[in-house]
């Protein structure tokens, strides 16, 4: 608690339950101790890691449950949960019924800022939440501000803001989860990037799901940024309660219109932030600053831009902030080229929105996809990509349902279907797809799907597929690859 910012009376000498001993509810329930809050944490898991984690916090004076994630604590006056739980949770019921409320780490985070706490430049979106926020941290941190990438993503938020005035800006990643649960958040400036169906067994239907990523365009002082190509984005800033005089600012792959950073002629451009804006333009940076400089990439650092813009930040600053950054792994990230093909792994593509934006990156693809769909359909995704399918190779548990919208869509592209689900079964894959791959082509790993049917996450998928490119590649071949 670095400068003594914190306050305590709103936690202090309070029973407080915190749902989940991952890395958020541990945050949260060693800040609240700190507090003088008396603490209990439940999970519904027992395991090695769960038991070590819970000594820990035991040690610094929280109570811990293990294998019991229904049953309420006696006397809880507050529920803090960590993202994932879903609302329906049995546990949250109980805390209804007991007049107890639910907030999330980001909601205890917004309370527990100080009075020279750092204000929020905060992101959502169905996809690209993570490389934006990133983005935005580079370009800040460019234009000499001390920030910090959090949220959904890195230092859980409630240590960053324990530090007090360490940070001028804070660059926050919201997902649907936490904003469902943070009703008081109010950043400065917040953008959507964009809204597809996604985590409906959680929220229960897309309007839900979108409400609640609306939720971050709640109390905006200074821009609501929205993407000008999906409407629902717009939609949601149309609805939203904002302080007087906040601005909606949109982004376009296109030339922009008034209020609107766009891009002309490879020229990311500012018609927002600009004196006489109805006749001038800023240029901001060029799309060859951007890496990888796919369509929805370049989309992601409009919108970095954009916010960066709103909070005062030169134009020179987000030229040099985009080219200082890049992307983490797994995210369009060139493996190889062997025989002229391009073997690309975005592994991180685990739902069709995320694979529809990948696939539009290349003109001739053999694409790689399957594992557990969520729940998803895939003929808006195949339909949209089939002209640009060269083949594709399918793996994972839910793969039949993307080789039904490939019979319904693409019936010519050749098709292998590999029944199996071992984590050798990458291996054979990216052997299947070099032979239906010809020079110019591009073999991408864009699999529309989650992982953990084989895998333990995206990133040991991403591994798996970037180990048997190089094995295909061969020792010399394989030399000088990006990963």
């Amino acid at each position: 608690m670095a400068g003594g910012q914190v306050t305590s009376a709103e936690f202090s000498g309070k029973h407080i339950t915190v749902a989940g001993l991952g890395v958020s509810g541990v945050s949260a329930a060693r800040a609240l101790a700190g507090l003088g809050a008396r603490v209990t944490v439940v999970d519904g898991g027992d395991n090695e890691a769960l038991r070590e984690r819970a000594e820990e916090l035991r040690a610094a004076g929280v109570a811990v449950r293990l294998a019991d994630a229904a049953t309420l604590p006696e006397g809880t006056d507050l529920v803090v949960t960590s993202p994932g739980w879903k609302p329906d949770s049995p546990l949250f019921a109980a805390a209804a019924e007991a007049g107890a409320p639910v907030i999330g780490d980001v909601e205890l985070a917004w309370r527990l800022r100080g009075p020279d706490a750092a204000p929020w430049l905060a992101v959502t979106g169905t996809n690209g939440k993570t490389t934006t926020v990133q983005m935005l941290a580079s370009i800040l941190r460019a234009a000499g501000l001390r920030t910090a990438a959090v949220g959904n993503i890195g230092t859980p938020i409630v240590d960053i803001v324990l530090e007090g005035g360490a940070y001028d800006v804070l660059a926050v990643e919201l997902s649907s989860y936490q904003l469902h649960w943070a009703p008081s958040v109010r950043a400065h400036s917040a953008a959507v990037l964009n809204l597809a169906p996604d985590h409906l067994d959680w929220h229960g239907s897309m309007a839900a799901y979108a409400t609640d990523k609306g939720r971050i365009y709640e109390g905006n002082q200074v821009a609501c940024v929205y993407n000008a190509a999906d409407n629902r984005t717009e939609h949601l800033v149309r609805e939203a309660d904002v302080e007087e005089g906040c601005r909606a600012i949109g982004f376009t792959l296109g030339p922009p219109g008034l209020s609107m950073l766009g891009v002309v002629d490879g020229i990311l451009v500012d018609r927002a932030f600009v004196a006489d804006r109805q006749k001038n333009a800023q240029e901001l940076a060029e799309v060859s600053d951007i890496e990888p400089a796919a369509p929805h990439n370049i989309a992601n650092a409009l919108a970095a831009a954009a916010l960066a813009r709103a909070f005062g930040v030169e134009p020179k600053a987000v030229r040099e902030g985009l080219r200082a950054f890049r992307p983490d792994a797994h995210r369009i990230a060139h493996v190889a080229d062997v025989d002229g093909v391009a073997y690309v792994d975005d592994s991180k593509a685990t739902n069709t929105h995320a694979a529809q934006a990948s696939l539009a990156a290349y003109d001739r693809v053999v694409w790689i996809a399957g594992g557990l769909a969520k729940g998803a359909t895939f003929d808006e995704l195949v339909a949209s990509a089939a002209q640009r399918l060269r083949g594709v190779v399918l793996i994972g548990a839910d793969r039949a349902l993307i080789a039904e919208a490939l019979a319904r869509h693409a019936p010519d592209v050749p098709v292998v279907d590999l029944d199996r689900t071992d984590t050798g079964a990458m291996t054979a894959a990216v052997l299947q797809a070099a032979r239906l791959a010809g020079p110019g082509d591009t073999v991408l790993l864009a699999p529309a799907c989650a992982s953990m049917d084989m895998f333990v996450n995206y990133n040991k998928r991403g591994e798996a597929f970037a180990e048997a490119v190089r094995a295909l590649a061969g020792p010399e071949r394989g030399r000088g690859t990006d990963q």
